[in-house]
């Protein structure tokens, strides 16, 4: 049986970026309520809360109390990048612990024979999430909806919008 090597988010690290482009898809300083994103994104109403205080709390987020607030970008979105959120929510990306079980990697110099490209491998996955904008996801998405939506779709809702 064939087995996959797991590279994937946490939880938190999910709905942190779902959430974090479901503002992304409104206009600057539009509100979104928590049980909108919830909805919109599929995240557990009960859990996105914590999720989102984590991002306030990052600076990444902003918050208004009350019947006419709710939460939305403090950044313009080319300004917001995939790894400041995924490190909000699950840490830093780069890990200390070497790849190899039982393998020589230690703090004084000693280095197993995978160390220099894993770390090599982890800066290019760095470099490439911290270069990525939620504006780059942002038209990524809406290239998606927009062919999810099909050809039929998007020529009545054009034609909806004219007339």
């Amino acid at each position: 049986m064939l087995q996959v090597m797991q590279l994937s988010l946490g939880r938190r690290g999910d709905y942190a970026v779902r959430a974090t482009l479901a503002l992304a898809r409104e206009p600057r300083g539009t509100r979104l309520k928590a049980r909108e994103i919830a909805h919109e994104m599929d995240i557990p109403e009960k859990y996105l809360p914590q999720v989102l205080a984590t991002l306030v709390r990052a600076g990444l987020v902003g918050s208004v109390a009350g019947p006419d607030g709710g939460y939305f970008l403090l950044r313009v979105t080319a300004e917001v990048t995939l790894r400041e959120v995924i490190e909000a929510a699950d840490g830093p990306i780069r890990s200390d612990t070497c790849v190899l079980r039982g393998s020589p990697c230690r703090g004084d110099g000693m280095f197993c024979v995978l160390h220099d490209h894993w770390v090599a491998a982890q800066q290019a996955l760095i470099d490439r999430l911290e270069k990525t904008t939620f504006a780059d996801l942002r038209r990524t998405d809406e290239s998606i909806v927009g062919l999810a939506a099909g050809p039929d779709r998007a020529v009545e809702e054009d034609a909806g919008a004219a007339g």
